[in-house]
């Protein structure tokens, strides 16, 4: 089961057209398109007649034509013209999504839409400032939305999986400081007098020890925010060199999941070969997390029902998350049940 009632990253900005395109989100199939004054819509990729996804149909102003019948909705999801009739039934009507677009991403809100409010959305003011520079990506994973949590919210597989960029040895030497705030779960750590990393030591062009640190914030149930950075030994946080990871994950089924990440730093933010080390090396990393979390959800596919995971000191923020998202999760149930 999904939570429904929660804002999901459904597209970045530059993703959505005038022409239609289809998602996944929650098993629920949509279809996406801008109208002409620039609003982002979100309808059911389904037409009410026999089903025919709209997305393979065609805009007629802020409408949206089926491709098979020729049926019309409008933005709201109403059923405005049917070839060779005048009667519109009443239940013509397809459901419409609200959204939210804001410093480059587009949120979409898959529950009750009477609950669906926007301050809820995580903070991404970084992506829009310029006194940040920002690398993004997108990739597509075969597994369960809980892996990429669980990997965002437990980084010391970086001493292992990326030794070549943001791991070090360290990291599993140092322990984690958790907090909860209502739905947001913050895992924090501190790595005092140490070098940096070998992609930031690069891309900063700086060498020595210095104090390392990265705090995750999970807004449950689908975005992190990971504020990390290096420091002067004994500095404050905010005199060093700074990095804001945001991290969409968006469920697209059971065992399918599209995660939207964004880097943005504070350093070097005009030099343009650093923005394209980032680029590449970032990519390693991401292409390094999907590999072993497709290798996880095959694993845990075959996994009988009576095992479960085995959790450690390490793991305090995950228990945590889950705990909330079990929550969650049996507020909607009890909502179903009235």
């Amino acid at each position: 089961m999904f939570i429904l009632n929660a804002w999901y990253v459904v597209a970045w900005s530059s993703e959505i057209t005038r022409q239609p395109a289809r998602r996944v989100v929650c098993s629920i199939p949509v279809v996406l398109f801008r109208r002409e004054d620039g609003t982002p819509v979100a309808l059911s990729d389904r037409c009410a007649h026999r089903g025919y996804p709209l997305s393979a149909g065609r805009l007629v102003g802020d409408a949206i034509r089926c491709g098979y019948h020729g049926f019309t909705y409008d933005s709201e999801g109403h059923c405005i013209g049917i070839p060779a009739q005048e009667r519109i039934p009443r239940s013509m009507t397809i459901r419409s999504y609200p959204m939210a677009e804001k410093d480059g991403w587009v949120w979409i809100w898959m529950g009750q839409e009477a609950k669906a409010d926007q301050a809820a959305i995580p903070d991404t003011h970084w992506m829009s400032d310029p006194e940040w520079a920002t690398v993004t990506h997108t990739i597509s994973i075969a597994c369960r939305a809980d892996l990429i949590h669980d990997n965002l919210l437990d980084l010391t597989h970086e001493s292992f999986l990326h030794p070549s960029t943001v791991g070090d040895d360290y990291i599993v030497d140092y322990g984690v400081t958790v907090e909860v705030d209502g739905d947001v779960v913050s895992v924090d750590r501190l790595m005092a007098g140490v070098p940096a990393p070998p992609l930031y030591a690069s891309a900063m062009q700086t060498e020595g020890l210095y104090d390392r640190f990265h705090c995750t914030e999970f807004h449950a149930p689908s975005f992190h925010v990971l504020h990390s950075g290096i420091t002067g030994v004994g500095r404050a946080r905010s005199d060093g060199y700074l990095i804001k990871v945001l991290n969409g994950i968006t469920p697209v089924d059971e065992s399918n999941s599209v995660y939207f990440y964004a880097f943005s730093r504070n350093f070097a933010v005009e030099r343009e070969a650093t923005t394209l080390e980032l680029r590449e090396g970032l990519a390693t990393v991401l292409a390094e997390d999907k590999n072993a979390l497709e290798s996880q959800e095959v694993g845990l596919q075959s996994r009988p029902s009576t095992e479960r995971d085995v959790l450690i000191a390490q793991d305090a923020g995950i228990i945590k998350a889950r705990r909330i998202i079990d929550r969650l999760l049996e507020a909607e149930m009890s909502d179903l049940r009235g």
